[in-house]
Parts: structure tokens; sequence; C-alpha cells
């Protein structure tokens, strides 16, 4: 496997992680797409990522909305996000951060995120 291989399959894991722990039952595929481009932009990747949403159980996609099947997952904002000081510009709306909220998944970390952006990017707004 390439390295740029490797790196979107990363990618592409740290999105359905992302996905997989959304706390809204359903959005649309632009939300959808919202989230996926904190991960990446390339839009060959995203359909990919949807794609595997699906096929993997993650969602379900009809008429150009994602139903999300939650099983209890969701983001632990105690033990899974963490809080590092630094100069930061966020993934989601590249705002210039002092603190930068990173969400840790077992497929690797995301962020940085301002402290409302990290809410939105979760469902938790």
């Amino acid at each position: 496997m390439t390295a740029d291989a490797a790196d979107s399959a990363g990618k592409v894991e740290l999105a359905l992680d992302l996905l997989a722990h959304l706390e809204v039952e359903e959005l649309s595929i632009a939300e959808a797409v919202d989230r996926i481009e904190t991960v990446t932009t390339n839009p060959t990747l995203t359909r990919e990522i949807l794609d595997e949403a699906e096929k993997r159980g993650i969602v379900e996609r009809e008429n150009g909305r994602l139903r999300t099947r939650r099983g209890g997952t969701f983001v632990r904002f105690e033990s899974q996000v963490v809080r590092k000081e630094g100069d930061f510009e966020c993934r989601r709306c590249g705002c210039g951060l002092s603190t930068g909220h990173f969400i840790r998944f077992d497929s690797g970390e995301l962020g940085p995120f301002g402290s409302s952006c990290i809410r939105k990017v979760t469902g938790r707004e």
C-alpha cells in the first residue's frame, strides 16, 4: 500500500468513526458532508466515506437524508475530548484558536476544533 493509499484509508476510518459517534438521529447529506470535511475535502473520498458508512450499517440513506444507527455510541467529552493549548486553526470554521479541542477515536485523533464547533461536529448542537 502506498503512503497516499494508507493516508486515504486512515481518513476513511476517522470519518467513519465520526459518523458512528454523531449524536443526532437524522441529518441531511450536506450536514454529513460538513462533518466529513473536517477529515477530508476530497470529493471522491467523501463519496467513498458515505458509501462505506452505508455498507457498514453506520447510516441509512434515503431521499437526501442520512439516518444514523446509534447503538449507544457517542463522543464521551470527559474521556475522548482533549484540550490543548497552542496556536491552532479550527478544522470546521477556520477560526484561530488558543485552545484546541481534539476528539480521540480508535482510528486516530480529529481536530482541532473550537468549543462551539466541536459540539456542532458531534451533533450536540
